[in-house]
């Protein structure tokens, strides 16, 4: 059996790592326990800390301990990492409903049962410390010119980065510290943009403990163009079904660029390798059938198997020639509803982010009407709009959603 470490390398998880042979005997031989953090920043994970997911579902098949770690007392600050501005500042409680809310998502991918997994909140010992205990016994650690050169820091210097920020790399390698001493944490695992964060932590131990700690970053989910993958026409696309309908992720997925499809099926399924480098060798056309199974896959992953079968067969009935709509996306209106213009109606039924962006949408031909292009801004719906009993409207190309008066 290939040890968890030729299976993370096999799939593109490993970007970069702190002890590439020491971590590689490590995950061969011991039973490591290891974390990564997740900012409560909204109250859904997204598709980009879906891919942190799987890096953590992953070692903890091959019989790791993960430590999914919350950022209770980070997210009052914000992690300036990757961000050219800095993050709206959030109330404790808001903070705290975020939490319980990612709290249940984390549950279906990770096994805490039985000391298989630790669920813990950085803001059980941040929030109590005493600021000038903390600048003696760690700031004293960590060097304001090697901070200064880091990535997360460097690109926010010319635009300005607050002294309320530049704390962030301290508290994160507080935590690598506080996890160590508490479950003997050694290792630290999250996204490639938290490298100078990551290995600060590791560096802190080793000064505080004397111990050896390591880091290993996962690749970021981005396209064959280098773009960050997971925004859709109305904002990310996140986990949350009451956010993007089971329907809607499918498409996403369905709907990704053919240069991108083996990279997803890798990263973010379980499907054997072997048979990912079967479906993606073919060309032309044929990688249709590779993206059925990668929006198949990762929407079953996410919102279960019911729900990714019902995306499927939707999909099929649409765009596949079949008759069977009853998994499509559904609006339910009233009779009193006709009065309100379609923009109204779909910005009420979550379809559309905004009337702006429906008012785009028509100008650039992008709305359609039982198939028939929107061109009035304030087109009303008749009753003659419901054949058999429902209106059908499609978003761009391949965004599909019912409307029917109930």
């Amino acid at each position: 059996m290939a040890s968890v470490y030729d299976v993370l390398v096999e799939r593109g998880y490993i970007k970069q790592l702190t002890h590439e042979d020491e971590i590689k005997e490590l995950l061969e031989k011991e039973k490591v326990t290891f974390y990564i953090g997740f900012d409560p920043t909204a109250d859904s994970l997204h598709v980009g800390h879906f891919i942190a997911m799987m890096f953590m579902a992953h070692m903890q098949k091959a019989g790791h301990r993960p430590i999914a770690l919350l950022g209770g007392g980070t997210a009052m600050i914000g992690d300036p990492s990757g961000k050219t501005d800095m993050r709206k500042m959030m109330t404790k409680e808001t903070i705290d409903h975020n939490v319980s809310c990612i709290k249940k998502q984390m549950e279906k991918f990770i096994d805490f049962s039985e000391d298989k997994a630790i669920l813990a909140n950085n803001g059980d010992w941040l929030l109590k410390l005493n600021y000038v205990d903390f600048i003696r016994d760690i700031g004293v650690h960590f060097s304001v010119n090697k901070m200064l050169t880091a990535e997360c820091f460097k690109q926010r210097l010319e635009k300005g980065l607050s002294f309320l920020e530049f704390n962030y790399m301290l508290m994160q390698g507080y935590d690598f510290l506080v996890l160590n001493q508490k479950y003997g944490c050694t290792m630290q695992l999250g996204g490639d943009d938290q490298w100078s964060n990551m290995i600060a932590g590791a560096d802190l131990i080793r000064r505080k403990e004397q111990k050896q700690a390591y880091a290993m970053t996962c690749t970021l989910l981005t396209n064959s163009e280098g773009k960050k993958m997971g925004k859709t026409e109305n904002g990310a696309l996140w986990l949350d079904a009451e956010k993007t309908t089971p329907y809607e992720f499918y498409q996403y997925w369905r709907n990704v660029g053919d240069a991108d499809v083996e990279k997803c099926l890798k990263l973010l399924t379980f499907v054997p390798v072997v048979d990912i480098n079967s479906l993606c060798s073919v060309e032309g056309s044929a990688i249709n059938e590779a993206k059925k199974v990668l929006a198949y896959e990762v929407t079953k992953l996410i919102h279960g198997e019911e729900e990714a079968t019902k995306a499927k067969e939707a999909a099929e009935a649409l765009f596949g020639g079949g008759v069977d709509l009853s998994n499509v996306p559904t609006v339910t209106i009233s009779k009193g509803d006709l009065d309100k213009t379609l923009l109204d109606i779909l910005v009420e039924g979550k379809v559309i982010p905004s009337k702006g962006e429906g008012r785009r949408l028509i100008q650039q031909n992008g709305l359609s009407l039982n198939d028939e292009k929107v061109t009035e801004i304030s087109k009303s719906l008749t009753e003659e709009d419901f054949k058999d009993g429902y209106a059908l409207i499609k978003r761009g190309k391949k965004n599909y959603h019912k409307i029917v008066i109930e």
